[in-house]
């Protein structure tokens, strides 16, 4: 079987719009042929964005591996799996890493925690560039406040934002929240007012816990905390596989 690079096929279909397009310029149905080759460009990916190129003196990135610093730090990494809101894995390996200070403020955040009978469960933490492009190209207009633009960058492709929950450290089950994780309406906002008084408890003390240390929340996802320093490092674009974690 002949094998046609997804890059060349893509090439074929955008000139073939063009030619229909301009080969039917004269006749009546200039403006809708037209139209119909910007959206074959559009779904073919002929207007999406490259990697952003950054200027600016950035910290040399220094990703280390949540679980290497504290132990007790769970995973759940739903990215490396198909159980996650595009139902195919991302990820080769369920891993997480941060920048070397938000790693480690993570780390005292869950010891607080553990003082309260819960600790962390992370569900991811850097993110390659790439793998944010994938969810920009694949959710709905509508959704987009959900996930980040890849014309600018992720705050995970810089290392510095983390998707969390807490588990009870007596029954090492993940808590309630009011909303799934990854779950695209009002319910994820982190000032939803509905949910049990239990699950808006817990999600106050996992706030708290991460505001402690230098975290924000995302004004759109209980889960997803962004750290301070987050504009000093750079976009980074590496399969965890390329990560040297000491």
């Amino acid at each position: 079987m002949c094998h046609i690079s997804h890059q060349r096929m893509r090439r074929f279909l955008i000139f073939s719009a063009l030619f229909f397009s301009l080969g039917l310029f004269a006749n009546k149905g200039v403006i809708f042929h037209t139209a119909y080759a910007i959206r074959l460009m559009a779904y073919t990916g002929a207007a999406t964005q490259e990697m952003p190129k950054e200027k600016g003196d950035f910290r040399e990135p220094d990703l280390v591996e949540l679980v290497k610093l504290d132990s007790t730090i769970k995973l759940d990494v739903r990215y490396a799996t198909p159980n996650n809101f595009l139902g195919r894995p991302v990820y080769k390996e369920a891993r997480a890493f941060l920048q070397r200070p938000a790693a480690e403020a993570i780390t005292r955040a869950n010891r607080k925690l553990r003082e309260k009978g819960y600790g962390l469960l992370v569900f991811d933490g850097y993110r390659p560039w790439s793998v944010t492009k994938i969810f920009w190209d694949s959710t709905p207009q509508d959704k987009k406040r959900f996930v980040a633009d890849p014309s600018q960058g992720s705050r995970h492709n810089r290392g510095c934002a983390v998707d969390l929950t807490l588990y009870n450290l007596r029954s090492g089950r993940e808590v309630e929240m009011p909303s799934g994780y990854d779950e695209m309406t009002e319910r994820a906002y982190p000032n939803y007012s509905g949910g049990t008084e239990e699950q808006r408890r817990l999600r106050e003390m996992l706030r708290e816990a991460m505001e402690s240390e230098g975290f924000t929340v995302y004004e759109y996802e209980w889960w997803h905390f962004d750290y301070k320093d987050w504009k000093q490092y750079p976009i980074v674009n590496i399969g965890f596989d390329q990560i040297k974690s000491p």
